[in-house]
């Protein structure tokens, strides 16, 4: 498929998605989030495809949600927008592959969002995040006020959401809401270097242990503990754990196939 808002590339078993409205500082409107939901189908059902790194054409992340189509929606209209930006959001958050966010300028409201949907963000020093949604008259619509939470907390979620402040990458990184801050010219090849490393695991393995993360974060110590208990009883089915156990007690490099 061609697409207008979106740049998909493979780089061995890598995907590389940029959001791409530059002029727009990459602002989500319905068009581009439709095309990154058709984009997030194309990468699950590859299976050369390992991990995904996600960035912004330009000098933004995602400055935002399209205020120019929002600010007319009516209260249906805006329900049906935030649904959308939700399900594409929450698709790209259970994605069987991990998805790194390398944050190159404003990830501000749906940009924000749009990175905490992602496994791990990398920042460049000068990326800026932020909620801004309340001084706009809004709340934040897609995960924001949830992903946030998680994330650094309720009190600094609160604080950063009522607020509406903008923060450095810095910042950001203090409270946990990235991982690392790079230089913006080594920023592309620190995520793709983050990515092949992990590409370099077993991909099956490394699915399962985001299945394991995801849904343990949302259930009791005891239930999410059963859980990872079956999920690492499935890894003995595959050809990779023979594989990988193999090469390590042969003291040999190992050759993972996805299998």
């Amino acid at each position: 498929m061609n697409y207008s808002n979106i740049i998909f590339e493979k780089e061995g078993n890598l995907a590389i998605v940029k959001i791409n409205r530059p002029k727009a500082l990459n602002a989500l409107n319905s068009d581009t989030l439709k095309e990154l939901d058709n984009v997030i189908d194309a990468i699950a059902q590859d299976d050369e495809v390992y991990v995904v790194v996600l960035t912004g054409e330009g000098k933004a992340f995602v400055a935002g949600a399209d205020i120019s189509e929002m600010k007319d929606l009516n209260p249906m209209d805006g329900r049906n927008f935030g649904m959308l930006g939700n399900k594409v959001f929450r698709k790209l958050e259970n994605l069987g592959k991990p998805v790194i966010a390398a944050v190159n300028g404003f990830a501000l409201g749906g940009g924000c969002e749009l990175s905490m949907a992602c496994d791990i963000r990398i920042a460049s020093n000068k990326a800026k995040f932020g909620q801004p949604e309340a001084g706009l008259g809004i709340t934040p619509g897609f995960g924001g006020t949830q992903r946030l939470a998680r994330l650094v907390g309720e009190g600094m979620a609160k604080q950063l959401i009522y607020t509406g402040d903008i923060i450095t990458s810095e910042e950001a990184l203090r409270i946990g809401l990235v991982n690392k801050v790079v230089e913006p010219e080594v920023l592309l090849d620190e995520a793709k270097g983050m990515a092949n490393k992990i590409a370099k695991n077993a991909p099956i393995a490394v699915k399962l242990c985001k299945a394991a993360i995801n849904k343990g974060m949302q259930m009791d110590i005891d239930s999410a503990l059963m859980y990872e208990a079956e999920v690492f009883g499935l890894c003995f089915s595959t050809e990779d754990q023979k594989e990988g156990m193999t090469a390590f007690v042969e003291k040999r490099e190992k050759e993972f196939k996805n299998r």
